[in-house]
């Protein structure tokens, strides 16, 4: 058996993009895949102060842990402030979105896709 680690801190990137991340291409600057299994996907959201990534529903769900940092994190109607070491699950068809009140890096454990 072979057993890989990542280091995820080391693997943590920003993108000088200011303000609402709304075309693909600028969200895909703040996006990183870690990994991608039959059962779940595992990305890295790093976002600088002030960086918002809109509200928009997806066709799966996601639990977001946030590694370091603090923002809120929409979900539906609801907004939620979280801050290092919380976490909140996403259900599928849901809007959800991100912003960063400090600079941030996340977690995002998805059904895959």
């Amino acid at each position: 058996m072979v057993v890989n680690t990542i280091d995820v801190r080391k693997l943590i990137r920003f993108s000088t993009d200011e303000g609402r991340l709304d075309t693909m291409e600028k969200r895909r600057a703040v996006k990183r895949d870690l990994l991608r299994t039959d059962y779940f996907n595992i990305v890295l959201v790093c976002l600088e102060e002030g960086q918002e990534i809109p509200a928009r529903p997806e066709p799966y769900e996601v639990c977001f842990y946030v590694i370091e940092g603090r923002g809120v994190f929409t979900v539906g109607e609801k907004r939620v402030s979280l801050d290092e070491g919380n976490m909140i699950l996403v259900p599928a068809d849901i809007a959800r979105g991100i912003r960063a009140e400090e600079r941030m890096s996340i977690l995002g454990i998805q059904q895959p896709h």
